[in-house]
């Protein structure tokens, strides 16, 4: 095992593995400026050396997916806009008979499930519905149709996770993303068993970025680091993160929590004057009002999310920097291409991609000394997990001096999309009791990301420890460092 290299229980699964094999391998071309095609190609077969396969048919369909999946480490389809993608050769393991007929048919002469059929694809036989899968494109319709729920259907992990209802299964039984519905949470990315469904990566143009700066001397190139960071080596201290972040030549790292005492302190603000607010600090969460509560639109808080923030605290004074943000959101790879963002943030990497950068150039973290990140305060920390945005939020209001007899703060912290949704009904609906909708697309929030390199009972207790562990102990205290209020 080369030095730099974690041991893989750091991820949660061999799927995420393989995908950090493929980002490593590309990064130590690119760093070495070895992109060629001849280098590129040879990937696959240094990954799958064979001559046994180990995970599919063939050493050939192994090696036929890893460069699909190389692809899309250098960008993936141009033409398609969303940042996750299907890789169409690897999903081919999941069952294709996901509707069937269970032994609860009670042979009835209503024959709803035949008459729905929009295929034609069930008959009668002996008293029982008959699928005949040659016609079924599994829409879902006799599902529905039956009143003794005698049809039954095994979803897919993928469908199953996306909870944006935008996966579906195409007449040629591949998952199918409908962008019109994805949030780009990921969640899909993570729960696939077989890594048919990946994010698109921008970790080439991350390295070409540190090159272009000539050890930082062109310009310099900021590293803005999640809170959720905290909980993702285990026993390796932060400090020595940080340390590898400048290792791979980063000018500096910076918290993105400094942003959310930042965000914290003016969504305050907003919700004292507005009286009714959702968040805008999750790209997912923000989406999803978009695409599928347009009138709650206007609620959104009008501020930037902590990483936007942040950024554009670094431009405004520092106008040549360049920002790479490093966490563990896919969500985010989106958040960059918006106007109003893309200003400030030039490029997006996650924690995997993060570890595959310091693998490639061999950076040992447990040997390095440490770099103290002394900026945010607890509650700038803590936004990492579901409720710390609503923690912070009310702190903020109490800093700035608004008294529950001026504003009483009534907040609702979502626990991923669903949570998200039946908080939005009921605010539609002018039905929900409380005022702040803290919501986040990911369960358990930030340290529940797609792109975490692991994700474990432990995150949240790591998280609140790493925000004691802050020098600044009130959000007035870290913001007022910046001359921002």
């Amino acid at each position: 095992m080369q030095k730099g290299v974690i041991e893989m229980p750091l991820f949660d699964t061999s799927v995420q593995e393989l995908k950090y094999r493929v980002l490593r391998e590309v990064a130590k071309l690119s760093f070495e400026d070895k992109l060629d095609n001849k280098s590129i190609m040879g990937i696959a077969e240094k990954i799958m050396p064979g001559p046994e396969p180990t995970m599919r048919c063939c050493i050939y369909k192994e090696r036929a997916i890893i460069n699909e999946r190389i692809k899309l480490v250098m960008g993936g389809d141009e033409a398609n806009p969303n940042v996750i993608e299907v890789l169409r050769i690897a999903c081919d393991e999941c069952p294709v008979d996901g509707i069937k007929v269970s032994e609860a048919c009670r042979g009835c002469i209503a024959h709803r499930c035949m008459n729905t059929c929009p295929k034609g694809a069930i008959e009668i036989k002996n008293q029982h519905a008959v699928i005949d899968k040659s016609k079924c494109i599994e829409c879902g319709r006799c599902l529905n149709a039956c009143p003794y729920g005698a049809i039954v259907k095994n979803i897919r992990p993928c469908e199953k996770a996306c909870k944006a209802g935008a996966i579906s299964m195409g007449e040629d039984k591949k998952a199918c993303i409908d962008n019109e519905k994805c949030i780009s949470c990921g969640a899909c990315v993570y729960q696939c068993p077989f890594g048919a469904i990946q994010d698109k990566s921008y970790i080439i143009e991350a390295i070409n970025l540190l090159k272009k700066s000539e050890n930082n001397t062109k310009f310099k190139v900021y590293a803005i680091t999640a809170p959720s960071m905290a909980s993702q080596y285990g026993d390796i201290k932060i400090e020595k993160i940080v340390s590898g972040i400048k290792s791979l030549g980063f000018h500096s790292v910076v918290e993105a929590a400094l942003g959310a005492d930042m965000t914290a302190f003016l969504e305050a603000q907003e919700l004292a004057d507005k009286k009714f607010l959702t968040s805008s600090c999750c790209p997912a969460f923000v989406s999803y009002i978009h695409k599928n509560f347009p009138e709650m639109v206007q609620h959104i808080s009008h501020n930037l999310s902590p990483m936007a923030e942040i950024s554009k605290y670094i431009k405004k004074n520092d106008p040549t920097a360049k920002i790479v943000f490093i966490g563990p959101c896919i969500a985010k790879k989106e958040e960059q291409k918006l106007d109003g963002v893309k200003e400030y943030v030039d490029i997006v990497i996650t924690f995997e991609e993060m570890q595959a950068l310091f693998d490639a150039k061999e950076i040992d973290l447990k040997a390095l000394d440490d770099t103290y990140l002394d900026n945010a305060s607890y509650y700038g920390r803590v936004f990492a997990r579901t409720g710390g945005l609503a923690v912070a939020v009310e702190q903020a209001l109490k800093e700035s001096g608004i008294t529950s007899e001026m504003f009483e703060f009534k907040p609702v912290s979502c626990n991923g999309i669903s949570e998200c949704k039946t908080a939005l009904l009921k605010a539609s609906k002018k039905a929900l009791a409380e005022n702040f909708i803290e919501g986040m697309a990911c369960e358990n929030g930030c340290i529940g990301g797609a792109a975490c390199l692991s994700h474990g009972p432990k995150d949240k207790t790591q998280v609140d420890a790493y925000g004691r562990e802050a020098k600044e102990k009130t959000i007035t205290d870290a913001i007022s460092v910046l001359n921002f209020k």
